[in-house]
């Protein structure tokens, strides 16, 4: 779940802001799991969501300064992810066909089951299901990291559950069938 920036991540983004490293370094690790979430959830394989975590991480250090508040340090690093991921699925869609595109990441066993359940949904209802159920943002943090409307994110919240629902329903109705 997403929690308040604490005192003392806030105490270390300014050490960061400082161009101390070593702040920076601890700041970055304790969120490197949002960010593997997020990252897999857009670019769909492990290689792609380290390439786009690495180009964040160094984006990040580089226009720390241009943070405004630092209670948002974390929407402000998971807005720069997300356009990351989403360059390197343009770069990616330029060289190779879909097909070839859309491999299996490797994952821990705790993420297994969330990240095939967010695989059955399109993107534009797994991001903001990933970013609401995954991560515990509110609906307008959702809206403002994706640039769209309120409203569009609870509908996509919303269709994104009918559809698994549906999908849960299609695959009992299946397994009892089986039997």
């Amino acid at each position: 779940m997403k929690t308040k920036t604490t005192k003392e991540q806030l105490e270390l983004i300014k050490k960061a802001k400082g161009h101390d490293p070593d702040a920076f370094t601890t700041l970055m690790q304790s969120y490197m799991k949002d960010m593997y979430r997020t990252a897999v959830a857009i670019v769909m394989n492990d290689a792609d969501a380290a390439d786009a975590i690495g180009d964040t991480i160094l984006a990040c250090w580089e226009k720390l300064e241009t943070l405004k508040n630092n209670a948002y340090f974390k929407t402000w690093m998971i807005r720069i992810l997300i356009n990351n991921c989403y360059d390197i699925r343009r770069q990616k869609e330029r060289l190779t066909s879909m097909d070839d595109y859309e491999e299996t990441a490797v994952t821990d066993e705790s993420n297994l089951e969330f990240k095939e359940l967010l695989s059955i949904l399109d993107e534009r209802y797994r991001i903001p299901m990933l970013l609401y159920y995954g991560q515990g943002y509110k609906i307008k943090e959702i809206a403002e990291l994706l640039h769209i409307p309120i409203s569009t994110v609870q509908t996509r919240l919303d269709r994104g559950r009918h559809k698994l629902k549906a999908y849960y329903q299609t695959e009992r109705n299946d397994h009892h069938e089986k039997r």
